[in-house]
């Protein structure tokens, strides 16, 4: 069997399951599991070993249950960089991607040491530490197998002599000053959960999406003790779920926090709150 037929093939199979992104998903297992460039298969037709073509078929079976691409294939981009990542992250979101802009923006002439709250795969952390070169960085995370990930990545990325990972809450933190506090933290509203997309449900780790009865619980916590680790002026950045602007931004003012600004997702919903401690 050639490229394009076996293409064809999961491709069809992965639609009468209804994976809306088949065509590409169908490409992208077979470009990972032979090696090669999705642009190489496209243009060049081959033909495909047996065993090759039973493990294809073992990909594509995992990806019809709805098993997210980013898990088959261990690899998620993220700011233009490839990060390891597997079920004991949460997948980097494009929405996230947000977060990095202003803080290069405001810190590019700067010695940024800064804090990194629940790191998942280190795709903030790192992205931040690959565009300004004067930065390091803490990362820390509640869940030990999800630092194992974000130590691959750091080792990966070689960024050992700028950043440390900690398994801690924030509130362990106690002997630090940090410029920055940024965190995409869990905002999903528990009851909510049940309602997320298959992918996201069945595969994503629940501890980082649980927000609490109202999605603000971690948010909160961060808010609370960032007053106590942050330098005068430090600018805490936040992502936050769909309609809790109004909510966060009493939290922040009740914890002596200003507005300095905002950013819109694709949807042109305020995900992203910068705030500074008076």
């Amino acid at each position: 069997m050639k490229t394009q037929e076996l293409i064809n093939l999961g491709s069809r199979f992965l639609k009468n399951k209804s994976i809306l992104s088949n065509r590409i998903d169908s490409e992208i297992l077979l470009s990972y599991l032979l090696g090669i460039s999705r642009e190489k298969i496209l243009i060049n037709d081959f033909d495909i070993k047996p065993e090759k073509i039973n493990q294809f078929k073992s990909l594509i079976e995992r990806r019809s249950k709805n098993e997210p691409i980013a898990y088959i294939i261990k690899n998620k981009e993220f700011r233009s960089i490839n990060f390891f990542v597997d079920k004991n992250s949460l997948i980097p979101r494009p929405e996230t991607e947000l977060l990095i802009d202003p803080i290069v923006s405001l810190f590019k002439r700067k010695r940024l040491f800064f804090l990194d709250v629940g790191i998942g795969t280190g795709c903030i952390i790192f992205s931040i530490l690959n565009e300004l070169k004067n930065s390091q960085g803490i990362g820390i995370d509640r869940c030990k197998k999800t630092i194992l990930n974000a130590k691959k990545n750091l080792v990966n990325l070689k960024f050992q002599n700028r950043a440390r990972l900690f398994h801690k809450s924030i509130s362990d933190l106690y002997k630090y000053k940090f410029d920055l506090i940024v965190t995409n933290p869990p905002y999903v509203i528990k009851r909510e959960i049940k309602r997320l997309s298959g992918d996201i449900t069945k595969y994503e780790p629940r501890s980082a999406l649980d927000g609490g009865n109202d999605g603000l619980d971690v948010i909160r916590k961060v808010i609370y003790k960032s007053k106590h680790i942050l330098k005068t002026n430090g600018i805490l950045a936040l992502e936050i779920g769909n309609g809790q602007y109004k909510s966060v931004l009493r939290v922040l003012k009740n914890n002596k926090f200003k507005l300095k600004t905002t950013l819109t997702d694709y949807q042109n919903n305020i995900r992203c709150i910068f705030s500074t401690l008076l």
